[in-house]
């Protein structure tokens, strides 16, 4: 600046002017910046178009933020469901599961009984050996559906018609297994009860009318249908298990009448009735003399009250008596009534049957004049269809109901064998000669226990893979062994 003359030689240089350009540049910025800002505070189309963008933006976030929140909660929520369907049965069906949340159970009772204390679904589920999802399907109340846990099938009856057999799947079968070994059969039955109960057979529901001078044989109309899912449930809340386990266990054991409906190329159960104890459930007779003890009580203090002798197999009712007390037959007749519909039940009126010791008096299908024995009508006919079976073969021969005919004698001989050991014992080895002789075995039917179900949670829209899983052996069970 010197050489060029701008500055002086000698002397004060002057201040450096960056600064003073420096600061105008600011100076002129700012005065800019004010001038823009000036304009855009005096242009309200402008603020409202800005404050609007920012509005939409703050918006649009916000709903961002509520979403994923809402997504978070859903999930959390499905969550917490699927976890409380895997420990919690919250719905069983319309009519049934006002109950399912009442786990209070009478411990007192239950240990008076022996039985286990199971309060909810998740202890029961654990109990059996399956999952509460399992449970469910077993248990659950439809009116209509697409599956059904039950085989149903005919069976002629000694007195003509047919009697209505279910029988389960092996799903529901081992849960209704596990609930007869496990519940029904520790508590004890009357002691005038003598089906489907250890230690007691039809020879010991006849042995104790052996000789008497009559005998009143009465049957109850309808026995399984008439003890209705209420009626069940309750022997259940009777015992001492909380409501929830009471619904859960009364489910298992009723079902209604169906009829299958085809639409569509599909098959359909339609319940008719209310549900009530099937007629071939393992757990159906063992319910019944549980039910009955109050029945069984009374009919065996008013017999006793008359002179009479008591006892009862199932549906069928027998009293007997000798000497001064025939006089009250007609008595008795009419107390029987009396205390069979004040128990829920009802008197089939065209099989009562009084007999006389000039006849041969039945019970159960023993023959109780003198002793214990068996028709020889029967005697003869089964020894003749032994005979021709020997002679020419199993080949078009009968006996009883079964097409196994082999089976059905095996059967028969082994009923002999109970109520006569000598005749029995004969029987038996005849048999055992026509097995051998033929090659005969018996049929094997698939059995699966609680402890093998499958682990998966069925749900109500898996119904029809779960029934196909469920699907019988083709083997038959026999006609002698319903249970």
């Amino acid at each position: 600046m010197i050489r060029l003359g701008f500055w002086p030689s000698r002397g004060q240089v002057p201040e450096d002017p960056a600064d003073e350009i420096r600061r105008m540049g600011e100076i002129g910025r700012e005065i800019a910046e004010l001038n823009r800002e000036n304009r855009h505070l005096y242009n309200e189309q402008a603020l409202i178009k800005e404050m609007r963008k920012r509005r939409l933006a703050e918006s649009r976030q916000k709903q961002k933020e509520t979403r994923e929140r809402r997504e978070r909660e859903r999930q959390q929520r499905a969550e917490e469901w699927r976890n409380r369907k895997e420990r919690e049965i919250v719905y069983l069906g319309e009519g049934v599961s006002a109950g399912l949340g009442d786990g209070a159970a009478n411990e007192e009772r239950l240990r008076e009984y022996g039985l286990p204390i199971l309060s909810d679904a998740e202890e029961i589920a654990r109990a059996m050996g399956t999952t509460v999802g399992e449970l469910r399907f077993l248990a659950f109340s439809r009116q209509t559906s697409t599956s059904s846990h039950y085989i149903r099938f005919k069976v002629p009856k000694k007195t003509g018609g047919h009697r209505m057999i279910s029988a389960p799947k092996p799903r529901l079968k081992a849960a209704q297994h596990w609930i007869l070994r496990n519940i029904l059969e520790k508590v004890e039955a009357h002691s005038s009860a003598h089906g489907f109960y250890g230690g007691r057979s039809i020879v010991s529901n006849a042995r104790p009318h052996v000789g008497a001078e009559a005998v009143i044989n009465v049957d109850l109309k309808d026995f399984f249908p008439t003890i209705s899912y209420r009626r069940v449930k309750g022997v259940f809340r009777a015992l001492g298990f909380s409501e929830a386990a009471a619904t859960i266990f009364a489910l298992v054991c009723t079902e209604p009448d169906v009829e299958e409906v085809e639409l569509d190329g599909k098959t359909y159960y339609v319940a008719l009735t209310d549900r009530h104890l099937p007629q071939g459930a393992p757990t159906s007779p063992a319910i019944t003399n549980i039910l009955c003890r109050r029945l069984d009580r009374r009919l065996a203090s008013m017999a006793d009250e008359f002179g009479f002798t008591y006892t009862r197999y199932a549906d069928d009712l027998t009293f007997s008596a000798s000497g001064d007390d025939l006089r009250n037959v007609c008595n008795v007749r009419g107390h029987i009534e009396d205390i069979v519909a004040h128990e829920g039940f009802a008197v089939h009126p065209e099989k009562t049957r009084v007999l006389r010791k000039s006849r041969r008096q039945e019970v159960t299908g023993v023959v109780v004049n003198s002793k214990p024995n068996i028709s020889r009508k029967t005697l003869r006919q089964f020894r003749a269809t032994l005979y021709q079976i020997e002679k020419d073969g199993p080949e078009g021969k009968r006996w009883g109901q079964s097409d196994d005919v082999i089976a059905s004698i095996q059967g028969f001989a082994n009923f002999v064998f109970m109520v006569h050991p000598e005749k029995g014992a004969e029987f038996q080895g005849r048999v055992r000669a026509i097995m051998d002789k033929y090659g005969w075995q018996p049929r094997k039917v698939e059995r699966r226990t609680t402890s093998n179900l499958p682990k998966g949670r069925p749900e109500t829209g898996a119904a029809e893979s779960v029934a196909d899983s469920d699907k019988e052996t083709e083997t038959s069970k026999k006609w002698w062994k319903l249970w």
